[in-house]
C-alpha cells in the first residue's frame, strides 16, 4: 500500500490544521452536515490564488516529531541530588499543548516552594514552562544548545493540532484523556491572549477541505484503508464546546468547481513572531538564557539549581536513552509569503498554510507516514510533487471557470 492510499481520520484531521473531531462532525462521523446558506447574508470572500511553482521554493524544512505511545512524559525523577521534571514527547502537538503542559510542570516543579529552577531546552515547551515558572515566583534560567529559531519547534507547521500523534490509544493509562483535555483547554485559552496583537503571533484563519468526489466515507470505510500498526488517540470530541466547527459549502460559495468543499476556522501560529515574543517576554521579566550542551543525565548535576525541567523534545531520546520516543518525520516546503492569502487548505493528502514567513506545503500522508524515519535531509522530489498537486487544483479551477 502506498502512502498516498493510507488515508485515515487522523490524516484528515492533520490536514485540517487542527479543526478537531468536533469540527468534522458531518465530515467523518456521518452526522448531519449543514450547508451554509447561499444567500446575501453569507458570502465567501474571493480567494486569492496560491502561487504554486517549484522555482519559487525558498527553503525545505524537516522536523522529527517525538511520538511516545504512552503519551508525553510529564513526571518527576531524581538524578543525583536534583529533582528533574520531564516535559517531552508530545508528538505533533508540542505548540498546541505547550501552555497546558507547562501549567502541570509548574505545579510539579514548585512543590516545596522551590525558588530556583533550570529549564533545559529553548523550544515551545521550554519557553512556556520557563515563563509560567517565572511568573509563579521562581528564578529561572534556560539552558540550551540552540535558541528557538534553530530548534525543531521552529520547523513545525504552526497549526493547532492538539492530538496529532499524541499517543497510542491502546497504550495510554485511564487518566490520560482527562490530562490531555486539561492541557488542551489551558493552551487554547492562553494562545488566544496573543490573538489580535501586532504581527499576529496567533491568528484564526479560514481553512478549506477539498475533495474531488462527494462527502468523505463513513468511519468504517476509512478504517479499512488505514494502516493497523498504531491506533493513534483522538480526543477532538472533548473540545466540541470551544473549537469552531466546519461546514459544507454550496457550489456557488467557492471557486473549486466540481469539488466537495468544507470551510472551517483554524487557530494558526506565526512561529517566528510567537517564538520571538516568548523569548523577549521571558528575558524582559527577569529570565536568562545560557548556551549549554548536555550529553548525559550526569551533566545535569553540575547545575546549581535544585530543580530541573527537561524540555528537550526529541533530544531526550539521546540524552536520557529514552527509546520509547519514536521519530515521525515531517517535511515542509516553503514558498515566498503571500500576505493576500488569508486561508489554508487540504487537498489530496497535501496541507497548505499561509504564514507571514511564507506559504508552506506539506505532504500529510497517512497515519504512519514518516513514522520511525530519522533522516532530516530535505527531499526535493517530495517537495516538488506536493507543489504540483496543489497547483493542479488551481489549474482545474481556472479551467472550469
Amino acid at each position: 500500500m502506498t502512502h498516498a492510499m493510507q488515508t485515515s481520520r487522523r490524516t484528515i484531521l492533520a490536514g485540517l490544521g487542527g479543526l478537531g473531531a468536533s469540527s468534522l462532525a458531518g465530515c467523518v462521523t456521518g452526522a448531519a452536515s449543514p450547508v451554509l446558506p447561499a444567500s446575501p447574508r453569507f458570502v465567501v470572500p474571493p480567494l486569492a490564488p496560491l502561487r504554486m511553482r517549484a522555482d519559487l521554493i525558498t527553503r525545505i524544512t524537516v522536523c522529527l516529531r517525538p511520538f511516545r505511545a504512552a503519551g508525553p512524559r510529564i513526571e518527576v525523577e531524581r538524578i543525583g541530588d536534583k529533582r528533574v521534571v520531564h516535559n517531552y514527547g508530545h508528538g505533533g502537538s508540542g505548540w498546541s499543548l505547550s501552555w497546558g503542559s507547562a501549567e502541570i510542570v509548574r505545579e510539579m516543579a514548585m512543590q516545596g516552594g522551590t525558588a530556583e529552577v533550570a529549564v533545559i531546552g529553548c523550544g515551545a515547551l521550554g519557553l512556556t514552562s520557563a515563563t509560567l515558572l517565572q511568573r509563579a515566583g521562581a528564578k529561572v534560567i534556560v539552558y540550551a544548545a540552540e535558541r528557538l529559531p534553530q530548534t525543531r519547534s521552529a520547523r513545525a507547521t504552526g497549526l493547532w493540532t492538539p492530538d496529532s500523534r499524541i499517543a497510542d490509544a491502546d497504550r495510554i493509562d485511564a487518566a490520560f484523556p482527562a490530562l490531555w483535555e486539561r492541557m488542551a483547554r489551558a493552551s487554547w485559552a492562553m494562545h488566544q491572549t496573543y490573538v489580535g496583537q501586532p504581527a499576529e503571533p496567533v491568528a484564526f484563519l479560514d481553512r478549506y477541505i477539498i475533495s474531488d468526489g462527494g462527502p468523505r466515507p463513513a468511519p468504517a470505510a476509512a478504517a479499512a484503508s488505514a494502516p493497523a500498526a498504531i491506533r493513534f488517540a483522538e480526543y477532538g470530541d472533548r473540545l466540541h464546546d470551544i473549537v469552531p466547527r466546519s461546514h459544507e459549502l454550496a457550489p456557488s460559495q467557492h471557486p473549486f468547481a466540481g469539488r466537495f468543499v468544507r470551510q472551517g476556522v483554524a487557530m494558526q501560529f506565526n512561529i517566528a513572531e510567537l517564538g520571538h515574543r516568548l523569548m523577549a517576554d521571558f528575558i524582559a521579566e527577569g529570565g536568562r538564557i545560557e548556551t549549554r550542551t548536555f550529553n548525559t543525565p550526569a551533566d545535569l548535576t553540575t547545575l546549581s539549581e535544585p530543580v530541573i525541567v527537561n524540555c528537550t523534545g526529541y533530544g531526550a531520546r539521546a540524552l536520557f536513552g529514552d527509546e520509547t520516543i519514536v521519530p515521525v518525520r515531517g517535511q515542509m516546503t516553503w514558498l515566498p509569503p503571500q500576505p493576500e492569502v488569508r486561508y489554508g487548505l487540504y487537498y489530496k493528502g497535501m496541507g497548505v498554510v499561509s504564514r507571514p514567513d511564507g506559504v508552506g506545503v506539506q505532504n500529510i500522508g497517512g497515519d504512519m507516514f514518516g513514522y520511525g524515519e530519522t533522516d532530516e535531509t530535505p527531499d526535493r522530489l517530495e517537495a516538488e510533487k506536493a507543489i504540483a498537486r496543489i497547483a493542479a487544483l488551481y489549474e482545474r479551477a481556472e479551467t472550469a471557470a
